[in-house]
């Protein structure tokens, strides 16, 4: 079973995961891998972007960019619970007027959102069973780079996946995870107008930034 509604995401991604996300993120920051993305974003130049978050969750990565030089940042999420967490951490840092926020699946709404020079996917493409559909509605909408976080294709990957929707199965959950083709995830990018710019590994995830043209 696979689905893209809000009250799939909002199974896992509920009230009490999000308040965890965001207490973990106040203590120590961004995890390794969303580092490793912002870090390669900066290189690039975020100076005066329009950023759009995709599957944002807690707004990590719009935090930072926003504290780094973006001019402003839509965030797109399915789950209320993680939007409720981001839009209080926009707050306290003083950005909310700068942040837009916008409920629901990405791909179907991708008509209605503008158009960022930077795009961005921390870990969200593994949770999208239409890598395909994702991946051009959002480098669509991407005018300089297009920034994204997924899980590599190796066999302890695999397993980790299969073991966790076989939990969700066994729960009642219908949230799955995907490890969607490397190549297939750069092929997308790259019929979209874009060239990879950087590729970093660590042992589960890519880390990868692409520049159009």
């Amino acid at each position: 079973m696979t689905c893209c509604t809000s009250e799939c995401y909002e199974s896992t991604f509920n009230d009490r995961h999000a308040a965890k996300q965001l207490r973990r993120y106040r203590r120590k920051g961004p995890n390794k891998t969303t580092r490793m993305l912002l870090a390669a974003l900066r290189s690039a130049g975020i100076g005066d972007a329009a950023v759009l978050d995709v599957g944002a969750g807690i707004g990590v990565v719009h935090h930072e960019l926003l504290a780094n030089g973006a001019r402003s940042a839509v965030h797109v999420d399915a789950a209320r619970p993680h939007m409720r967490a981001a839009r209080e951490e926009a707050e306290r840092r003083g950005h909310a007027d700068r942040v837009t926020f916008v409920h629901g699946d990405f791909v179907a709404l991708c008509d209605t959102i503008p158009a960022a020079d930077v795009v961005t996917l921390d870990r969200v493409i593994c949770c999208y069973p239409d890598m395909e559909a994702l991946v051009a509605a959002s480098a669509g909408k991407a005018r300089r780079l297009y920034g994204a976080v997924f899980p590599r294709e190796r066999p302890g990957v695999k397993v980790v996946a299969a073991l966790g929707n076989f939990v969700c199965r066994l729960r009642g959950d219908p949230f799955r995870s995907y490890i969607h083709s490397m190549a297939a995830i750069d092929a997308a990018v790259q019929r979209q107008g874009f060239t990879p710019r950087s590729v970093a590994n660590t042992v589960l995830w890519r880390v990868a930034v692409y520049a159009r043209g």
